[in-house]
């Protein structure tokens, strides 16, 4: 015996909607025109759970199913007609559920999704923009509709914005409903185009758009502004901005992550006797002291005095290289200091 239950794959306890939702997915997984290369047992599949739906989601065949479990009264899977399917599966995949087109089934709603193309904008930035998150203007051409513009219904779909076809198919009748090209699904089509508009009744605009750099940004990250992008053909929604963020390299600072490292570069007198350094950071000026004896690529961490991470409360670091600079001249005393103490290692030690 059949167990629709099994075949579903729910529970006794399903409400209507979970056996809609599960015959929903087993007809897009078996449907035919997805298993070209296992159509007889995709078929035989697809029915099965027809039968079953035909079942669970009638009340009262439901409650004579459970109690007394009989199937043969439903008929057979497999005697059902593809034609008498089909005419139904619109109304299963349209109630409640977001229109569904791979296999041309959906909504006679108007289709509203139309909507202007997105533009995208590369805009520079700095280490100290970054840092910051200072606001820039940016100057950006657009698609905007013409306000001369005027419309009227469009004659294709009498203003529906759909058009419904019926065609015969190996598997019986088939129902599509499709956005109408001509209008772009939005029931309504142009009849007078301003000079100075396109086809689609858009002119060329300049704006200046306020960007808010986000604090800690990276190079290559994007930003997307919502419907900051060319206007949509017959008034539809516009696109959005997307912002393209190419951060400038620093003189001063390389960038890993929130990191930035610096080369120190002290004399030999330096970096023997010690002393103190000023460095220019992102927010100000700031003293290190360097140690006496310090070494060539020595590294000084200083905490949190990188770039800000995304939540803009922690920093990264900041990382000091030490370099010890090597003149390639010098002078007659400075030489015979160097040839006396050459091999004096003791001096040094001293020192």
């Amino acid at each position: 015996m059949k167990d629709f239950y099994d075949i579903l794959g729910v529970g006794k306890d399903a409400t209507l909607n979970d056996i809609k939702k599960a015959y929903r997915k087993l007809a897009i997984k078996y449907h035919p025109d997805k298993n070209p290369n296992n159509k007889k047992e995709a078929e035989k599949k697809f029915k099965e759970a027809t039968e079953a739906y035909s079942v669970l989601s009638d009340k009262n065949k439901k409650r004579e199913y459970d109690q007394y479990g009989n199937t043969s009264s439903y008929g057979d899977a497999s005697s059902m007609n593809f034609d008498d399917i089909f005419n139904n599966l619109g109304d299963i995949f349209n109630d409640g559920f977001d229109s569904y087109t791979e296999f041309g089934f959906n909504s006679n709603k108007k289709n509203i999704k139309n909507r202007g193309t997105n533009l995208k904008v590369l805009i520079k930035v700095n280490l100290e923009d970054i840092y910051y998150g200072k606001e820039k203007t940016i100057k950006i051409k657009k698609m905007k509709l013409s306000p001369n513009i005027k419309f009227k219904t469009c004659d294709k779909c009498n203003g529906t914005g759909v058009i419904t076809k019926i065609t015969n198919t190996f598997i019986g009748r088939m129902q599509t409903t499709n956005t109408c090209n001509y209008c772009k699904g939005q029931g309504k089509i142009i009849y007078n185009i301003p000079n100075n508009a396109n086809y689609d009744g858009l002119i060329e605009k300049i704006e200046y758009i306020k960007v808010q750099i986000p604090i800690g940004i990276n190079d290559g990250e994007m930003l997307k502004i919502i419907k900051q992008g060319n206007d949509a053909p017959y008034g539809g929604r516009p696109g959005d901005l997307i912002i393209i963020f190419k951060v400038l390299p620093n003189k001063n600072f390389k960038r890993k992550k929130q990191n930035l490292y610096y080369r120190l570069y002290l004399s030999i007198p330096e970096a023997i006797l010690g002393c103190k350094k000023e460095l220019k950071t992102l927010t100000g000026k700031i003293k290190i002291t360097i140690n006496k004896g310090i070494q060539s690529e020595k590294k000084i961490i200083l905490k949190n005095k990188g770039l800000p991470y995304r939540n803009g409360y922690n920093y990264g670091d900041l990382i000091v290289t030490t370099r010890v600079w090597i003149p390639k001249k010098i002078n007659k005393d400075q030489k015979k200091f160097f040839i006396k103490n050459k091999n004096n290692k003791n001096f040094y030690y001293k020192l």
